[in-house]
């Protein structure tokens, strides 16, 4: 690796444009500026409980504690002033079920034919049972495993969360669904408890948030767990609770054969858009309320996030791009990482990380290790969240049909649809407009042939 600029984040500038943002919405003793982050290296514990929270097409920048002008999120605002709040996180892909095989597996979409899909929108592919998972490994470590919400990596009888390493399943295995109907893409009923449907036609994310209570409440001690929870929201169909009529009017449609009815093209607002958002704020309130109220808070290890970037009516300044797109909009994701008895609240960290780092992290928090026959192709930030080590340098790669990007410190090499190579210095220039590629041609050469080398190890696209 070439001696480069440092990978010292723009985010000092966007965390405190975000915390001014922030502040216009609460008082100043109730949001303090946040501080740079910096390891508790004097503390200890036990493993960690882990709660995963994944928001699902949520923008950069569509909580308040990351400068949402219109929407006031204080509940993540809460849970981030409790935590450490990172600044340039990024999802392992831009889609749904790719950055779900990076999160499960820790490795590149692309190692799996499954991870190929982007998303998966049919029965022929998904996550192999035989792969190690989050899920497995830890639960061969002693955990509870459970996964609540959306899987999107794969359809029964063949793949499912049951299958691959999580004990209890609650949810839905397509990558969307009409929120009081449960219907898919296809028209397919879609809720289920393990692999059987399970009759609910309640407002989906008040479902999934009355189950991620109780099953927290429920958890023994002495015995830690895992939990991912995955909302739908704010994933199109554009309904919050309430819209019973609009919603009855998609699912008719759906059930008549109409396959654009779910995408809802032709619906949806800004402001339905920010109900949504605000919906999933409350619900996520709720779950980590229970979380504190059964005694569990200290010792549980949070981490809130998107699944990859912003859709239609997401608010992502100063991004450019969204979901499907290797540009920052498609790949940068708000991150909120809360753990009372090892990390301090009030934090904010601008050092790059993304999904397959999080398996990494888990797997050492947890005590499990990874199986060698499957290595990881995230780093462990164990070391610099909780024993003061320098982060991991490494590159960060994504590749999506038509796109390529590497990132490497500051800067970032982006291949569009039209095959042309591009150029970033992310620290100066995240909204990705002033292309250096003409000017640093030796580096961009050189990331280039990284992207290439990683490349050479996964497997093609089929035809």
């Amino acid at each position: 690796m070439s001696s480069l600029p440092s990978r010292r984040a723009f985010g000092g500038l966007l965390g405190a444009t975000a915390a001014a943002s922030a502040l216009g919405h609460t008082s100043a003793a109730a949001a303090p500026a946040e501080r740079p982050f910096r390891a508790a290296t004097d503390r200890e514990s036990a493993r960690p409980n882990i709660l995963v929270i994944l928001g699902d097409d949520l923008g950069w920048a569509d909580l308040s504690c990351y400068g949402s002008p219109d929407i006031h999120t204080p509940h993540l605002d809460r849970l981030a002033r409790q935590g450490v709040r990172f600044t340039q996180a990024y999802s392992g892909s831009a889609t749904c079920s790719p950055t779900r095989f990076a999160l499960y597996t820790g490795r590149y979409p692309g190692r799996t034919e499954g991870g190929l899909a982007e998303p998966i929108a049919d029965r022929s592919v998904g996550l192999e049972p035989g792969h190690p998972t989050l899920a497995s490994l830890l639960r061969d470590a002693g955990y509870d495993t459970a996964l609540i919400g959306k899987w999107h990596c794969g359809y029964l009888p063949d793949y499912s969360p049951t299958k691959s390493g999580w004990n209890t399943f609650f949810g839905n295995f397509g990558g969307a669904l009409e929120y009081y109907s449960k219907l898919g893409l296809a028209g397919e009923y879609d809720l289920y408890e393990g692999d059987a449907t399970y009759q609910d036609l309640r407002y989906y994310t008040r479902v999934l948030t009355e189950r991620a209570v109780e099953h927290i409440r429920s958890r023994r001690r002495g015995t830690p767990w895992l939990l991912n929870l995955n909302y739908t929201t704010p994933h199109w169909p554009w309904i919050a609770e309430g819209d019973e009529e609009e919603a009855a009017e998609i699912a008719r449609r759906i059930r008549a054969g109409d396959q654009g009815a779910l995408r809802h093209r032709d619906g949806g607002s800004l402001e339905k858009y920010a109900q949504m958002v605000r919906d999933l704020d409350r619900s996520v309130g709720q779950v980590i309320d229970a979380l504190d109220h059964s005694g569990q808070g200290r010792d549980t290890l949070v981490i809130f996030a998107s699944d990859n970037g912003g859709e239609r009516w997401s608010y992502q300044w100063p991004l450019s791009g969204q979901k499907a797109s290797l540009l920052e909009g498609g790949i940068r994701v708000p991150q909120i990482v809360r753990w009372p008895a090892r990390l301090d609240g009030g934090q904010v960290s601008h050092v790059p990380m993304y999904s397959p780092d999080w398996t990494a992290t888990l797997l050492e928090v947890g005590g499990a290790r990874p199986a060698p026959s499957h290595p990881l192709d995230g780093a462990s930030f164990a070391g610099y969240l909780l024993r003061g080590e320098e982060p991991p340098e490494r590159d960060l790669f994504w590749r999506v049909r038509g796109e390529r990007a590497l990132r490497r410190g500051d800067w970032k090499y982006y291949q569009d649809q039209d095959g042309t190579d591009h150029l970033y210095q992310l620290e100066n220039d995240p909204r990705e407009q002033a292309d250096q590629a003409t000017v640093r041609p030796g580096l961009l050469a050189e990331l280039r042939a990284a992207w290439e080398e990683v490349d050479a190890t996964l497997l093609p696209y089929p035809a």
